[in-house]
């Protein structure tokens, strides 16, 4: 049976005993209602009456008006007949009044009427008994039957509180926990419902679908096997190290590549924290610690591997998914790839060699060049006409051009190498700011440039290599002055920051257009459509030489307003 069905049923067997039980109610009350009203109406007001006419009839000898009161109880009881013999009854009792109203000292009717009004009220007593039994009965019957149809609603209300709300929670229940174990991928999961309702219906349904899903997770899983075997392969023959970790870092893939260079093996390795491994193996410490600490390695990382020093450019790739039917990602792992690098490495090495070599061998020469220009322009020597200065002069130019770039080259080459070597003392920034100020000074009063430094009293004394740091300072003033138009200002103004006195470079030239702000500290940058000439080596030198002493470089820029650029040396202790 359906479960609308039971429900009607059920239901509808309470209405219809509800139903039943207050029609009986109603009309055993009713009845109850009539039976009480004839005999209080009729009966009882039919001995009352004949009360007061005895009471008359006692009271005629000595009281005239007794008469009246008895015929006034006597018109009452001729109007209130309703038994049988009440009728002749009473009509005898009005005989008999009225020849006493004639006789009035006759004992013996005085007799008779108290014999007749005792008939009537024996009538009416009999009868107040008669109609008393039957609603007796009426009430017994009431009461029988309200209770019988009272306890057919509460069995039924009964099997329905009982039965009911077990039939629809279990089901439902069963049904709940079939669905949460099919959504855990347990897809031999049944439910066993054998009712015939809808209950039994939408278990029929749930057990063909988790049928169909087992059908379906099992024709796919040789299908899954295969792409994990394929993409196992996949990566054991990329020839770059990759380690994968889940969730909670435990080591889920390793290839040929990593297990050799990290020097472990794969049964040693697989499914274990990959903080556990790190305890013992330095490698794996450096490559992970990323993961833990807020820091991004972007050296390279030096590893022994191919009987030869590689170098490796690390990477952490988080993986992340949406899960279906959320909105939110969730970070399910991460792998780490290692990049090698090493050729690229010994072609900057070759690089940096080279440039070394050359910026030495240069050097000497162009210093002669400028040596013997100088010279040249020596009125000692001899006299030169006017062409022969100016190609002196312009000999001397490009001759000083290429010291500087020579010179630049080989601060770039020992930093690279890391043999440049800093004498870091207490120093004066006051100093720093003086020589390189009149070191620019002839430059820049050939541009008609005006230098204003700005130097507060008292500024604390700085740990930097002073030679370097005013080397920074010219590279930034001579920028200034190259790119300010004539008659321009350049300002140099010192300040304290924390622990930090800084000095800021600020000129009004064109400015750097936004999208070259950040890359105008990289190595052999120059701003496209610049004509300004130079090696684009000049800030990326200053930034790293800034950093090896603990202090460091910013610059704001607005395109058409100029630049600022601002160095922070670190305070002595």
């Amino acid at each position: 049976m359906k479960i609308k069905q039971k429900l009607f049923v059920g239901i509808g067997a309470l209405f219809i005993l509800v139903t039943l039980l207050s029609i009986l109610s109603g009309f055993y009350i009713t009845k109850l209602s009539g039976d009480i009203k004839n005999i209080l109406v009729a009966n009882y007001n039919s001995v009352a009456y004949s009360r007061e006419m005895l009471l008359a009839l006692d009271e005629i000898q000595t009281d005239s008006s007794a008469y009246a009161r008895f015929d006034a109880s006597l018109k009452k009881q001729q109007k209130n007949v309703t038994e049988m013999g009440e009728r002749e009854a009473t009509n005898k009792l009005a005989n008999k009044f009225r020849s006493l109203i004639a006789k009035n000292t006759d004992s013996l009717l005085f007799k008779e009427i108290r014999s007749n009004l005792t008939d009537v009220m024996m009538l009416n007593m009999e009868a107040i008994q008669r109609k008393s039994d039957v609603a007796q009965k009426s009430a017994s019957e009431a009461i029988s039957w309200v209770m019988l149809a009272g306890t057919l609603s509460f069995f039924i209300a009964l099997v329905m509180l009982v039965n009911f709300p077990g039939g629809v929670a279990n089901p439902i229940r069963e049904l709940t926990a079939s669905m949460k174990s099919i959504a855990a991928k347990n897809y031999s999961e049944r439910v066993h419902i054998d009712n015939k309702d809808e209950f039994g219906e939408m278990a029929d349904a749930f057990n063909i679908m988790a049928e169909k899903l087992q059908e379906y997770n099992n024709s796919n899983l040789a299908k899954l096997l295969t792409e994990k075997k394929r993409i196992e392969t996949l990566i054991d023959n990329i020839q770059e190290p990759v380690i994968g970790l889940d969730e909670h870092k435990n080591l889920l893939f390793i290839n040929e590549e990593a297990l050799a260079v990290t020097n472990t093996k794969r049964a040693d390795v697989i499914n274990r924290p990959v903080q556990d491994l790190a305890v013992n193996n330095d490698l794996i410490r450096v490559l992970v610690k990323d993961l833990f600490l807020a820091t991004k390695d972007r050296e390279p990382i030096k590893i022994f591997a191919n009987d030869r020093e590689s170098y490796f450019q690390k990477q952490i790739i988080p993986i992340k998914i949406t899960p279906t039917g959320e909105t939110q990602e969730k970070h399910i792992g991460d792998v780490i790839f290692l990049k090698n690098i090493t050729s690229y490495k010994e072609l900057d090495f070759a690089k940096t060699n080279f440039l070394a070599t050359v910026s030495h061998e240069l050097k000497t020469p162009i210093s002669s060049i400028k040596m013997s220009t100088q010279l040249l322009q020596n009125d000692g020597v001899g006299e030169l006409n006017k062409e022969q200065k100016e190609l002196v002069e312009s000999i001397k130019e490009d001759a000083l051009r290429l010291l500087k770039i020579t010179g630049e080259l080989l601060n770039m080459t020992q930093l690279e190498s890391g043999k440049i070597q800093l004498q870091i003392t207490d120093t004066d920034p006051a100093d720093l700011i003086r020589s390189a100020v009149s070191n620019n000074f002839t430059v820049a009063e050939a541009k008609h440039i005006r230098v204003a430094a700005n130097i507060p009293q008292q500024l604390p004394l700085v740990s930097v290599d002073g030679d370097k740091t005013v080397w920074v300072l010219n590279n930034l003033i001579s920028n200034a002055v190259r790119h300010s138009y004539e008659y321009a200002t350049v300002e140099v103004d010192a300040g304290i920051d924390a622990k930090f006195v800084t000095i800021a470079v600020t000129d009004t030239g064109q400015g750097i257009a936004p999208q070259y702000v950040h890359k105008i500290f990289d190595r052999y940058f120059r701003i496209p459509g610049s004509k300004k000439e130079g090696t684009g080596l000049g800030l990326a030198i200053s930034r790293e030489l800034l950093e090896q002493q603990g202090g460091k470089i910013e610059v704001q820029s607005e395109l058409g307003a100029g630049s600022v650029f601002r160095i922070y040396l670190p305070v002595s202790a």
